[in-house]
């Protein structure tokens, strides 16, 4: 039975249909990844389920009772004004007891009674736990100030309030839209646990490849408006849909020829048609609108001309930045050569989009020296994304840049040429940049890099809010890139592809040098991990007790043999107790010679008796 699902769903956005008649249906326990193109309505549609936007057409059912928890692209958090307004909810009576504690515990002069109370009607509500378990959401997710004025938090830090916020409450169905933005690896890896822990129902838009191998367990795509399910993880869905594609490409060269010899039937035709001409000609034109529409999915095309570089490219000498107390970097040095191509790593908030700054020249060192090269042309994509107005034409943001741009092959195109390479077609290229999806607004982003020619790349998390396909495009044309190509990015597959050395920011100044890609770096530091937990672990004696035979029961005969020697074997000790008596009586030597022969015998056989009657002793 399904914990959520549509019926007959509709919605347009800006004068296009995104779906229409659309069926999605989603059950208890189920983990299910939404995939499709930038703008082909996935956010819409998770807004939508999440009662978040009243969708045009049909109607969103949900089980009696359940609660949806959803997290949108860019979270909005209305008349909340400081964290704790925000993370408490005023109708948990957990939280809000909670709540008060916390408030209590930091209050230098906190009444005592007031704390005893606030603690026995926790332990009263058994709700220690549930504490323990929001401390540690709200200190994995980098939230350590409760008392923040909401307004006063960046893109990023408002992101994960609301996952955490959502992670606290618990939800019976999790919507998550791009879940990993703004996270760093590590939180990534546990937010991958704790969503696969448990029977969760988790429904995600992520363009996070690992991320979707890890957690979800089927596939749905978003494409013309139609839902395709693929069960199986990441890998299985590219599997299956290139087996589709292929399938369909066959059955588009059928319809083509099939076509082409109905184009002829038409031209050949006379002016006065039957009935069955008329059928005929309209099956040649949904004909005609089918392989129209099949035809039209032309794929995103990256290739631009790379400017030459020099010997010098760029050289950072004993490079120095900290804000107040706290240094991010520490007289750093290297020498950037031709084939670099260099990811940096650590976790939010130890210094490396102030490292790719410096290095742009939009902030200054403290100390040391950065020499750029004379041929370097930077391109820079930016997390903060595109910075024009929202009632600027799509084409005229991109003329500011150039009205023409050389691609590697030689060819030179104009800007609407450009952007019909960059699947912007003529009604996106004259609309307006407000009207664009997150997802196209990124790649209108790219697309005004790459036409500086740049030949040293930096891409400060490039993942963020673009659709898989066009990160596997993006992918492949970096591959290529000659240039100098310096990426910051939690998505662990593309560090994984495209670098091969890691810059590990540490927070406290260090960056160290790695050669190997970050699953080089994470295997490396698990096996480190492990081997110190050995080493710290108490030695302790192992002893191998000797295995007991099973006990087993005597049988008749030896019962008996039991009862005799229990009965001869005093009698055997008093026979030796005579004979040694009667040896010391006698002085006849022949005599002391018998005797003392007779005791030897008499003992031998009371230490046979005796061994057999231990033995059977064993079985009693």
């Amino acid at each position: 039975m399904n914990i959520l699902s549509t019926e007959r769903l509709g919605h347009n956005f800006h004068d296009r249909w995104l779906f229409k008649n659309l069926h999605f249906g989603l059950q208890k326990g189920e983990r299910v990844a939404l995939v499709g193109a930038n703008g082909a309505g996935k956010s819409s549609l998770l807004s939508i389920l999440a009662g978040q936007l009243e969708p045009m057409e049909g109607i969103v059912v949900k089980e009696r009772g359940a609660r949806v928890g959803f997290l949108p692209q860019d979270p909005g958090f209305k008349q909340f004004h400081s964290i704790n307004d925000f993370i408490y909810s005023p109708d948990n009576p957990q939280q809000q007891l909670i709540r008060a504690y916390e408030e209590l515990l930091v209050q230098p002069d906190a009444d005592s009674r007031k704390l005893t109370s606030l603690t026995d009607q926790i332990s009263s509500l058994d709700a220690w736990e549930y504490e323990h378990n929001i401390k540690s959401i709200l200190t994995r997710l980098q939230i350590t100030d409760f008392s923040q004025a909401i307004d006063t938090l960046s893109g990023g830090q408002r992101k994960r309030l609301a996952l955490a916020k959502l992670l606290i409450d618990e939800p019976d169905v999790y919507i998550l839209d791009e879940p990993t933005n703004h996270l760093d690896i590590e939180t990534i890896e546990w937010l991958e646990k704790l969503l696969t822990t448990g029977q969760k129902t988790v429904l995600l838009v992520t363009h996070d490849r690992y991320f979707l191998d890890t957690v979800c367990t089927e596939i749905r795509e978003l494409d013309k408006g139609r839902i395709t399910a693929y069960a199986g993880n990441y890998r299985y869905y590219l599997e299956k849909k290139a087996e589709r594609e292929e399938a369909e490409e066959v059955l588009l060269e059928r319809n083509r020829n099939l076509l082409r010899r109905e184009l002829e039937w038409m031209r050949r035709q006379p002016q006065a048609r039957g009935t069955k001409s008329k059928a005929r000609i309209d099956a040649f034109h949904q004909l005609e609108e089918k392989t129209h529409i099949q035809k039209s999915g032309n794929g995103l095309q990256l290739s631009v001309k790379v400017s030459r570089q020099g010997g010098k490219i760029l050289e950072l000498e004993n490079v120095s930045k900290r804000f107040g107390k706290h240094t991010l970097i520490d007289g750093f040095s290297y020498v950037f050569k031709k084939g670099d191509r260099i990811g940096l790593a650590g976790r939010n908030g130890t210094g490396k989009s102030t490292f790719l700054n410096l290095i742009t020249a939009s902030e200054r060192p403290d100390s040391g020296n950065i020499i750029v090269g004379e041929t370097t042309v930077f391109g820079y994509y930016k997390q903060g994304g595109l910075t024009v107005g929202e009632d600027e034409r799509v084409i005229d943001v991109v003329k500011s840049v150039a009205e023409h741009i050389r691609m590697a092959n030689g060819d030179v195109l104009t800007a609407s040429q450009l952007l019909t390479l960059f699947l912007f077609p003529p009604e996106k290229q004259f609309g307006l940049v407000g009207k664009l999806s997150g997802g196209e607004r990124k790649r209108l982003q790219l697309m005004r890099v790459l036409m500086q020619n740049p030949n040293f790349l930096i891409l400060d998390e490039p993942a963020n809010d673009l659709d898989i396909d066009t990160l596997n495009i993006l992918e492949s044309f970096l591959l290529t890139f000659p240039g100098i190509l310096l990426l910051v990015s939690h998505d662990r597959y593309l560090l994984d592809r495209l670098t091969d050395q890691l810059f590990i920011f540490d927070g406290n100044g260090k960056i160290t040098l790695y050669n190997g890609n970050y699953a080089d770096y994470k295997t490396e530091q698990t096996a480190l991990a492990e081997e110190n937990k050995r080493k710290n672990e108490p030695q302790r004696l192992v002893v191998t007790l000797p295995k007991k035979e099973a006990k087993r029961k005597l049988t008749f005969q030896e019962r008996k043999e039991y009862e005799s020697l229990d009965e001869a074997i005093p009698a055997l000790e008093q026979q030796i107790s005579d004979q040694t008596q009667a040896l010391t009586n006698t002085t006849d030597h022949a005599l002391l010679t018998d005797i003392a022969a007779e005791i030897a015998r008499l003992n031998q056989e009371l230490d046979e008796k005796t061994e057999r009657w231990m033995e059977l002793g064993e079985y009693i």
